[in-house]
């Protein structure tokens, strides 16, 4: 989601995942993450949602949220490098792109995009959670969200968890 002209809270949504039945385990949440001016583009922050570990990140101007947890062997991949990739070009020539949009395994260097989860060797089968991501006016927040130091001035930046 975009912040651009906006004066804005930002939040990601997480749910308890699926039951037997395809219903939902447990319901929606969201939580407070920080005043939108703590996130600027190419920022990054870990937070702690219901008991699972999310990272939420500003890539140029736009937000998304991974679980910090990597498919192949449980790495927290939030901390991992930000980075671009080589993109298709011509025989013999190496093109770099995607500039702060993939992130990188701090253990194995596999590699997701941030937007979507998706991996690049299977991305129809090998991907990493994502949230919701939103960003609201400030006024518009329930205060009785769980906040990690946030207070009810400016602008915030919110995770619905």
């Amino acid at each position: 989601m975009s912040a651009a002209g906006k004066n804005i809270i930002v939040a990601a949504t997480v749910s308890g995942g699926r039951g037997r039945e395809g219903g939902d385990r447990a319901p929606k949440g969201r939580c407070v993450v920080g005043r939108l001016s703590e996130f600027p583009p190419g920022t990054r922050k870990i937070v702690t949602v219901g008991g699972r570990s999310i990272g939420v990140f500003n890539i140029g101007g736009q937000f998304f949220a991974l679980r910090n947890q990597c498919p192949h062997q449980g790495a927290p991949l939030c901390r991992g490098r930000v980075k671009g990739t080589t993109i298709p070009g011509k025989p013999y020539e190496y093109v770099y792109g995607r500039d702060q949009e993939i992130i990188q395994c701090p253990w194995h260097g596999w590699e997701f995009e941030i937007t979507t989860g998706r991996t690049f060797f299977n991305p129809h089968r090998m991907r990493v959670k994502t949230y919701e991501v939103s960003v609201e006016p400030d006024g518009e927040v329930d205060v009785t969200l769980e906040t990690f130091e946030v207070t009810t001035e400016g602008e915030f930046v919110i995770l619905h968890a």
